[in-house]
């Protein structure tokens, strides 16, 4: 086995080669001035490849991805595993007007037929219960990093109340409350927009104890800023965040943080100033399952 790591993934790969006892090499990234990108592999590969890449910003990305695929089968690769931490492209998986594109479907054929197994951390499903239903593949496997959160969360607190910004996160916020010994609440959001969103909390007293917001990523940083803003006005002081995707776009992390929230901690499936979190345990736990 050897692990191929793009550049910028390459300090979580280490640990991963690290934790796996396995040789990493950089995979070798050029952009040409129009964009074009050129990438070199090892000369010779042995016959199982980990390429190791989440999938924020994702366009150039997915295109390297095909490229660094199809050459590693050209060198020998006979079995390709792809830790793509961030997976891009789960929202859409419908079509909500005549004539859209379902970019699930379409970018998890396109994942499917480059590689043999796809491991990835809190995917952003909605209407599927499984990843094979968006990958269709054996092993396309969907881990979770409610673990390494909830470990994180009881070395920060002896005690606080989880908030969940929405229904869909119930189940996740849950579950990490319950193997720490926290309590939770669930709050309710419609999104207008890509930055406007509406959200109630649950009835309840959110004073003289920390809080801390708990979702599966933080993009426009609107949903946590809005729940911040509502948990001030319902007399909470102190105020926390954990994502487990970084996303950050735009102003996002600086809106986060004038919004009243007093730290937010990420998972490393995107490096950022806030990912502190290391998945390198989960990623190689479930390289080895699958190996055996």
């Amino acid at each position: 086995m050897i692990i191929l790591a793009f550049p910028d993934y390459l300090s979580q790969a280490q640990r991963l080669a690290s934790r796996l006892d396995a040789p990493l090499a950089e995979v070798v990234l050029h952009h040409f001035p129009d964009g074009e990108s050129l990438i070199r592999l090892p000369p010779s590969l042995p016959e199982h490849v980990v390429v190791c890449r989440s999938l924020n910003q994702p366009n150039d990305k997915l295109i390297e991805l095909l490229l660094c695929a199809t050459t590693a089968r050209e060198l020998g690769a006979k079995r390709l595993t792809l830790v793509t931490p961030y997976l891009s492209y789960m929202r859409q998986d419908i079509a909500n007007q005549p004539g859209e594109a379902v970019s699930q479907r379409i970018v998890g054929k396109l994942l499917a037929d480059l590689f043999d197994d796809v491991l990835t951390v809190d995917p952003h499903l909605h209407r599927i219960s499984v990843l094979t239903q968006a990958i269709p593949i054996k092993n396309a496997i969907s881990l979770t990093a409610a673990d390494e959160i909830g470990t994180f969360l009881k070395q920060q607190f002896n005690h606080a109340l989880l908030l969940g910004p929405d229904s869909e996160s119930k189940q996740w916020v849950a579950a990490i409350a319950e193997n720490i010994g926290f309590d939770y609440a669930i709050a309710k959001k419609n999104r207008l927009g890509d930055k406007q969103v509406e959200m109630s909390l649950p009835d309840g007293d959110y004073r003289n104890k920390p809080v801390i917001i708990i979702d599966d990523m933080a993009s426009t940083g609107r949903t946590l800023a809005k729940a911040a803003g509502l948990l001030q006005a319902a007399g909470s002081k102190d105020i926390y965040a954990v994502v487990t995707h970084a996303l950050f776009c735009d102003d996002a992390y600086a809106h986060i943080l004038k919004s009243g929230i007093k730290t937010i901690w990420s998972t490393d499936s995107i490096d950022h100033p806030s990912s502190c979190i290391k998945l390198d345990a989960l990623l190689a736990d479930a390289i080895k399952a699958i190996t055996r």
